[in-house]
């Protein structure tokens, strides 16, 4: 490709040797302006292109873009040098001087004709032309590129001069407050600041002033008035002289991030505190027992007519109230023991519904609405009632004059829109029980904190603080969610969501009606590491008839077990114990007692308790505090299903 631009009265021939079409298109401007010489300027993409052009015509100087990283210049020289080309060669750099130019055309040996004796000055002249040329149309690149991705971006970005007054604004400014280029322009930059955060506003100038980058999260304001969190950063620009010239502002709206933080930590507030709960259950669950035992024995023992009957019976009044609330307690942290099965809602609420008027009263209206196609939950159908009592009994309290109590139920489809409202909740089909008051509602400062355990806004004396913490429990355990959306004096309505269950679970066999006798005559072990229940359970046992075997653990149960010849029906063990646990105990025993039934007690959460082993919660169990009746019963149930069994596989 050769090209004659007008130049001098002697004709020039150059060689230029460069992959870039555009970098020979600002030679030929370069050379245009140059001098007044004749140039023909040819162009060469390769260097095979190049030294076969070399071989054909003769050129007066070669320029070759330099680029270290190709090695195409040095590959040049060389096949120049070996095929003994006389003529000059440049290098073209972005940064090429005249002691450089002048140094490369030295170095190689050029022609002596007084037709190119205008070369070196030629060659610098252009050479400057060209490295300037590329300098600036990189940086009127960059420029560009710069702009593009300060109009462009998401977050807010002002430039103010060093008083604070805007001089600029991106177009994301107005996506995000509502106020154009026009509106801002001469404002002070921190014109969306809410009145809240004045203090902050203080703390801005004094960083900037003193130099440093300001960087924190504050409340802005948008033109509409709605309020939004923003990570702002503003950082001082200087002149050479040190002196700040401008500020640079950034605002990045963070309200979705600080909501989803919020959810997170109340979601991990709320299971710390379930965890704390249950610990503390347990540990009561024991004293409970302890108390409750004493008193049965204590009231069996007196007569009908003894005076101190009635200060014993409100010894175990007391106590089963105390140990309602460590259920309470176990059903807020998830840790109930459940009795699950396929249930149908709206069959639940019609029998509830014949109970509620007595329990809220009649001054308040009941309505019902049943969902179609509802689908089954497979929930625990007491702790399904304890639900609709509790939030029933919450709906009262906040209607005192009389009001309307409404419940539905619906089949609902949680898509991932309202997945990304509420990031706790999974995608998935579930069915919805609202429970809707028309009260006063819940003032703002409450919401966060109404299921929290023991937090009430009732009188003293008035609420336990724990029905709507054991309704939130009692949902999680279930796998549902539940979301509550309230306005002071515009009612309340809670939305419990519980997973609908498409494929078909057996239900768990009904339990046969236990006997009205507790007596027995029957070997049991009594395995036991609390010494006061065990001390209370044994005198009960025995008085019932049964001949009671006592270990204090589980290697003491191995050993007594081993010790003792006759046979041995049951095994009541506790659960977890120091040295050994009830279910490696019993898988140890059934070696030597496969005869020997069990029934195991704790005061332990459901998940905790079959951490420690494969135990059959549902008839093979008992939860602490139970009463020593409650007990007998337990132990005549399992040895009577066991007798069934036994005469079932003997007529087969």
């Amino acid at each position: 490709m050769s090209a004659p631009i007008k130049s001098c009265d002697r004709q020039l021939h150059i060689l230029a040797v460069t992959n870039a079409d555009e970098e020979v298109s600002s030679l030929q401007e370069v050379m245009r302006v140059c001098d007044d010489q004749t140039v023909m300027l040819t162009h060469s993409r390769s260097l095979p292109e190049a030294l076969a052009k070399l071989s054909s015509s003769r050129f007066d100087v070669i320029l070759c873009d330099y680029n270290p990283g190709d090695g195409l210049a040095l590959r040049l020289v060389r096949e120049i040098r070996q095929q003994k080309h006389n003529m000059p060669i440049v290098f073209l750099s972005d940064h090429m001087t005249d002691a450089s130019v002048q140094t490369v055309i030295q170095a190689e040996p050029g022609p002596a004709s007084s037709q190119i004796k205008v070369l070196p000055q030629l060659i610098r002249s252009a050479v400057q032309h060209y490295a300037t040329d590329r300098q600036h149309r990189k940086a009127e690149q960059m420029l560009k590129k710069l702009f593009r991705a300060v109009e462009q971006s998401q977050d807010i970005i002002m430039i103010a001069d060093e008083t604070g007054v805007i001089e600029y604004v991106n177009p994301a400014c107005e996506a995000l407050t509502g106020y154009g280029r026009a509106e801002t322009a001469g404002k002070n930059m921190l014109m969306f600041c809410n009145e809240s955060g004045a203090n902050a506003c203080r703390d801005i100038w004094s960083t900037v002033y003193s130099g440093q980058r300001y960087r924190g999260v504050m409340e802005n304001r948008r033109k509409t008035g709605q309020v939004f969190l923003c990570e702002k950063t503003i950082t001082p620009l200087r002149d050479s002289e040190g002196r700040i010239t401008n500020l640079i502002s950034t605002d990045r709206d963070v309200t979705e991030r600080h909501r989803l933080e919020a959810q997170l930590r109340q979601a991990q507030k709320m299971d710390a505190i379930g965890r704390l709960a249950g610990g503390v259950a347990h540990d009561f669950n024991n004293l409970l027992m302890v108390i409750s035992s004493y008193a049965e024995l204590m009231l069996d023992a007196l007569a009908a007519e003894h005076p101190l009957r009635r200060n014993v019976l409100e010894i175990l009044t007391a106590s089963r109230r105390a140990s309602d609330l460590t259920r309470q307690l176990l059903a807020f942290g998830r840790q109930q023991v459940q009795r699950l099965q396929l249930l149908d809602l709206n069959h639940i609420i019609r029998e509830i519904s014949k109970m509620l008027p007595r329990l809220i009263g009649e001054d308040i209206e009941i309505v019902s609405t049943a969902g179609k196609d509802l689908g089954k939950v497979k929930a625990d159908p007491v702790q399904i009632e304890q639900i609709l009592m509790n939030l029933a009994a919450n709906a009262r309290d906040a209607m005192p004059g009389g009001g309307k109590l409404t419940i539905e139920t619906a089949s609902v489809r949680l898509d991932d829109t309202y997945v990304q409202r509420h990031t706790m909740v999974p995608a998935g089909d579930y069915v919805l029980l609202a429970v809707t008051d028309s009260g006063c509602g819940i003032d703002p400062e409450d919401m966060p904190h109404i299921f929290e355990p023991f937090y009430t806004t009732k009188e003293e004396g008035k609420g336990t603080g724990l029905g709507l913490a054991t309704v939130y429990g009692i949902v999680k355990q279930s796998g549902g969610f539940v979301w509550v959306y309230s306005e002071p004096r515009l009612g309340t309505t809670f939305k419990v969501y519980l997973p609908r269950v498409e494929q078909g679970v057996a239900e768990p066999a009904q339990q046969q009606k236990a006997e009205s006798s507790f007596a027995g005559s029957e070997t049991l072990l009594l395995v036991e590491d609390e010494t006061a229940v065990r001390h209370s359970a044994r005198e009960f046992l025995v008085l019932a008839g049964y001949t009671v075997l006592e270990a204090v653990d589980g290697e003491d149960a191995i050993r007594i077990a081993g010790s003792y010849h006759g046979p041995i029906h049951l095994m009541v063990s506790d659960v977890i114990m120091p040295k050994m646990g009830g279910a490696h105990l019993a898988a140890q025993l059934a070696i030597t007692r496969p005869e020997m039934k069990v029934l195991f007690v704790s005061g332990y959460a459901e998940r905790t308790v079959l951490r420690h082993g494969a135990i059959d919660v549902t008839t093979r169990f008992l939860q602490k505090p139970f009463s020593l009746k409650m007990l007998a019963r337990k132990i005549r149930e399992v040895l009577a299903a066991e007798q069934e069994s036994a005469i079932a596989a003997s007529t087969k």
